[in-house]
């Protein structure tokens, strides 16, 4: 008997390309490509997600303004809608990037998550790609909000338009890399939205976005310095006072910043822990990614 290494006839025989830093760049931006086009052809996501944000400025910030000028005082003398934007801003990100990290529970469900992760690539560039991904779709999403500055008595000024939208992306690839760390072990999207709606709301209401940081409760200052979201929010409220002709006096109260006990955080650290959770998470979801199947 004869062995041969001739392949049998009508065999087709597959090449798998090695793996290299070009290949798992290429698979990034196919997932991120897949992230923009879902994002484009989900209108109603697109308008849900800005509700909420667009109710919390329009509404509930014009409902405040008028409240504190009735009262006088030094909230009297400013546009309580200037306040929150920032904050505003920042949850419109936070509810985009959480939402798109849900794509891989969606993923999970329907099959489609096994063929990516049995695909030639590395399961890392699959994570990046949707955190990214997500980052970027929710900055898109956030761009509708920074065009309703005005609105909200912030001046648009090409400078601040762009150091808002780049603190919107770093805030909201930290807030994907959470959500996909999350969606990873997960397996149904009910279970996946009810924790997300867990996490956001203390979040949102932790951080700052609708409040100055000063004068609060011990047991709330730990809280609100404990949320990583504060130090999304901050940043993005600076760049905006920093456009605007107030009072000192204003200026320490609407705008007191984060301080660790008496000292002012700068902004570049702020902006240095965001990045450094967004990378913390990121590379905790490829593990996960790495172990699962």
């Amino acid at each position: 008997m004869t062995l041969t290494t001739e392949p049998a006839e009508g065999v087709v025989r597959v090449r798998v390309p090695r793996r290299s830093i070009a290949h798992d760049l290429r698979a990034v931006k196919i997932v991120l490509h897949r992230e923009l086009i879902r994002f484009w052809r989900d209108r109603m996501r697109m308008v849900s997600g800005l509700v909420q944000p667009v109710l919390w400025l329009l509404v509930m910030g014009t409902g405040l303004s008028n409240l504190t000028r009735s009262g006088g005082g030094p909230a009297g003398e400013v546009n309580l809608k200037t306040f929150i934007f920032p904050g505003v801003c920042a949850m419109s990100v936070m509810f985009t990037a959480m939402f798109s990290a849900g794509s891989i529970v969606w993923d999970r469900e329907f099959g489609f998550l096994r063929e990516m992760l049995v695909a030639p690539v590395s399961r890392s560039a699959i994570v990046i790609g949707k955190c990214v991904g997500g980052a970027f779709v929710a900055t898109l999403q956030g761009v509708v909000i920074v065009a309703l500055a005005g609105l909200a008595g912030v001046p648009y000024d090409p400078l601040l338009i762009v150091e808002l939208l780049a603190i919107m992306f770093l805030g909201a690839f930290a807030l994907t890399g959470f959500g996909v760390m999350m969606a990873a072990r997960i397996k149904t999207m009910q279970a996946f939205f009810a924790l997300m709606q867990m996490a956001m709301m203390p979040m949102m209401f932790l951080s700052g976005a609708l409040y100055p940081l000063a004068g609060l409760p011990t047991w709330l200052t730990i809280l609100t310095r404990l949320n990583p979201l504060t130090y999304a929010v901050d940043p993005l409220r600076q760049a905006v006072f920093a456009h605007l002709n107030v009072s000192p006096e204003l200026e320490r109260t609407f705008n007191p910043g984060v301080t660790w006990n008496g000292w002012v955080v700068p902004v570049w650290l702020e902006l240095c822990i965001v990045a450094a959770m967004g990378l913390s998470l990121m590379g905790v979801a490829i593990m996960e990614f790495r172990r699962g199947d």
